[in-house]
């Protein structure tokens, strides 16, 4: 009981945090970061990018109280250092992209600092814990992390579709995570759903208008492919390790169908161009709200597979997964027959 207070409160706190500073940032750092028009883009006002700013101010501010003010057994939040240090390197990287639009910062750079990231997780014992080869084991978290990283970059693409996908993640996590004894992964996960929902009427406003940028869509993928890394999946399930793939499937699908797109069409994949998902949707007559709610729905979906992974035997795990696979090879399908929005 005392635990769900304190999950209470930091799900409260962070979202009274964000929606608080929030107002005051737009006015604040606004006219340092501005998002003009142009381009892909489809506003046509300058918006301010400080989207970031307020979720990392919210996030870091609760999980810091948390830690000072709690008194847990010695090593149960040690974990979350990871997440706050490597969480304030990807917001800060993507600030520093985010200032020097539209050029940004170089690949190299980023890359760099997503591996010193990564680093501070590992070094507080967040790291894939599948494979007894510790240079396979920090590989692969390596490439977890700077994938989901970037997935979630790629999303940023249309107004509340990156914030309502981690909302979705988060909430995955919470219902899995909760019952168990990963108390830091409940504190991280809670506390970002609450800043996440203190965003997103800012984010889906007209008159009130912010974006997320850089700092803040970077930071939403690093610190769900944190958590999903944090937790057990397979108390029940020995196929319970798969989880934070259905748990992320909707932006690991996105990344996937953008990169093979540009590479089909002979584009380097790490350049930006209409080839999302999403605004293939679009051009084809589908409003931005019927899109972000069909990328909530399905995100919903793959997360209660994500659960079902962990509490069911291995034939309906292996039921799950031949389903999950010929579904993503059908919206592949489907995806590839529409045109870009720039080929129309």
């Amino acid at each position: 009981m005392e635990n769900f207070v304190l999950y209470l409160f930091t799900l409260t706190a962070a979202f009274g945090c964000t929606l608080a500073v929030l107002p005051l940032l737009a006015r604040g750092l606004g006219p340092y970061l501005p998002d003009k028009p142009g381009g892909l883009k489809t506003h046509s006002r300058v918006v301010p990018v400080v989207g970031g700013c307020g979720l990392f101010f919210g996030l870091a501010a609760v999980l810091i109280f948390i830690r000072l003010v709690t008194d847990f057994p010695s090593g149960t939040l040690h974990s979350l250092r990871g997440v706050i240090l490597g969480g304030a390197i990807i917001f800060l990287m993507g600030l520093a992209d985010d200032l020097h639009k539209p050029a940004g910062l170089p690949i190299w750079a980023k890359l760099l600092l997503q591996a010193l990231a990564t680093a501070c997780l590992i070094r507080y014992g967040i790291v894939i814990r599948v494979f007894s080869s510790p240079l396979i084991a920090y590989l692969l978290t390596f490439l977890w992390v700077v994938g989901l990283t970037n997935a979630f970059n790629l999303l940023d693409i249309m107004d509340g579709l990156c914030t309502t996908q981690a909302m979705v993640c988060t909430l995955g996590l919470a219902v899995i995570t909760l019952p168990s004894e990963w108390i830091y992964v409940n504190f991280a996960a809670l506390s970002l759903l609450g800043a996440c929902l203190a965003f997103l009427p800012f984010n889906l406003s007209t008159k009130y208008k912010l974006f997320l940028g850089d700092s803040g869509a970077n930071l939403l993928g690093f610190l769900i492919a944190a958590l999903c890394l944090g937790t057990g999946y397979s108390g029940i399930s020995n196929w319970g390790f798969l989880a934070p793939l259905w748990i992320a499937a909707v932006p690991i699908i996105d990344i996937s169908f953008v990169t093979l797109a540009r590479i089909k069409q002979g584009k380097n994949p790490l350049k930006g161009s209409p080839d999302h998902a999403a605004l293939r949707l679009r051009a084809h007559g589908w409003t931005d709200k019927r899109t972000v709610c069909i990328f909530a729905v399905a995100g919903i979906i793959s997360n209660i597979a994500a659960f079902a992974i962990t509490v069911c035997p291995p034939p309906i795990v292996a039921i799950i997964s031949v389903l999950s696979v010929i579904a993503t090879a059908t919206i592949f399908y489907g995806l590839f027959k529409l045109e870009a929005p720039h080929a129309r």
